[in-house]
């Protein structure tokens, strides 16, 4: 079997491509390498000890995923390209409408003429909104998204849900991401932020290995035991294995299917704070910062969906999660350099 992974050069994909891998699927890569490096690619076989196919490709490039599609046998494809950076979002929401929805509608229609009607989308916990209570359940309603990157995600899973509602031939499976951190074992693929990084554990490690010079916690007046807020971390590893199985379900059968991928935990910001310290032995400087826009006290998951249907569920815990960034990190201070 043969699986395209669009956007398999960054953070999550990489980490997926491995698993895809050493489960035994053929694996071709496809990214622009806008939020990503060709380095990944050449750890990716490196760890792996096997080939992967990279086509450098814009997935709103119709004529270059035409000729992906008629020079390969592609069962299946698994999602991730897309711009990702919720601030930048805000600040250029036509880039991520015409990147994240108008590719994904590329994508699909270069999918339905090649005959392959099978996706997993890398979706994300922001289509809940934030008027949900944690655990949120996939049977919740989803809407009223704080900001661009979040309704991007929003209308796509909308795009595929009514693909398959008018093509029941599709085979679609959204996964709901909550908080990937971590890195593979090895300490040879991670995540990579171009600039001062969006997210918290990227931010952290540069914090510990000297790069910046303290950590903003934005809010301590949130109505949780610290006052920060609570986020359900998930290790990337185990959320790469969260997509094999998917992938196992959309060549299995036809149908469209929402699962959280999430440990059911919630960890505050000052808790995984003081995770990264025990795991790099280093006192992480931080500062208070005002609250940001959009942000809600408490989110996490009810994974219990993808465990009874799936067969998954994530057993990496915290202290692990942040022993393999510190690991990714301190031997890459300078991430993936071609």
């Amino acid at each position: 079997m043969s699986i395209l992974v669009t956007g398999g050069a960054g953070f999550i994909g990489s980490h997926t491509c491995v698993e895809l891998l050493n489960a035994g699927y053929d694996t071709i890569i496809l990214d622009n390498l806008c939020n990503s490096k060709s380095e990944s690619v050449k750890r990716i076989k490196e760890i792996t000890g096997k080939d992967v196919k990279f086509v450098k490709c814009d997935i709103r490039d119709r004529a270059g995923l035409d000729k992906i599609f008629s020079e390969n046998k592609i069962d299946a494809v698994i999602h991730f390209a897309g711009l990702k950076s919720v601030p930048q979002s805000c600040k250029e929401p036509l880039e991520y409408y015409d990147n994240n929805i108008g590719g994904t509608v590329t994508l699909c229609e270069a999918m339905a003429a090649a005959g392959c009607k099978k996706i997993v989308f890398s979706s994300s916990a922001t289509v809940y909104g934030s008027e949900n209570p944690s655990p949120l359940r996939e049977d919740m309603p989803e809407g009223k998204t704080t900001n661009p990157y979040g309704t991007t995600k929003l209308y796509i899973e909308r795009i595929l849900k009514d693909t398959y509602a008018a093509d029941n031939e599709w085979s679609v499976c959204l996964l709901r991401y909550f908080n990937p951190i971590g890195a593979h074992k090895s300490g040879r693929i991670g995540e990579d932020p171009n600039g001062i990084p969006a997210n918290l554990v990227p931010y952290i490690t540069q914090v510990a290995i000297g790069k910046l010079d303290h950590l903003n916690v934005c809010g301590n007046d949130y109505p949780t035991p610290d006052g920060t807020g609570i986020r359900d971390y998930i290790h990337v590893v185990d959320l790469a294995l969260g997509h094999i199985k998917a992938v196992e379900k959309v060549l299995g059968e036809t149908g469209c299917s929402t699962y959280n991928l999430g440990t059911g935990k919630g960890y505050s910001v000052l808790d995984l704070v003081k995770a990264f310290e025990k795991a790099c032995g280093k006192k992480i400087k931080y500062e208070i910062a005002p609250r940001r826009s959009g942000d809600v006290a408490i989110c996490y998951s009810d994974p219990t969906k993808a465990k009874q249907e799936l067969g998954w569920s994530a057993t990496r815990d915290l202290d692990e999660m942040c022993e393999d960034s510190w690991r990714w990190q301190s031997n890459n201070p300078n991430g993936f350099e071609d």
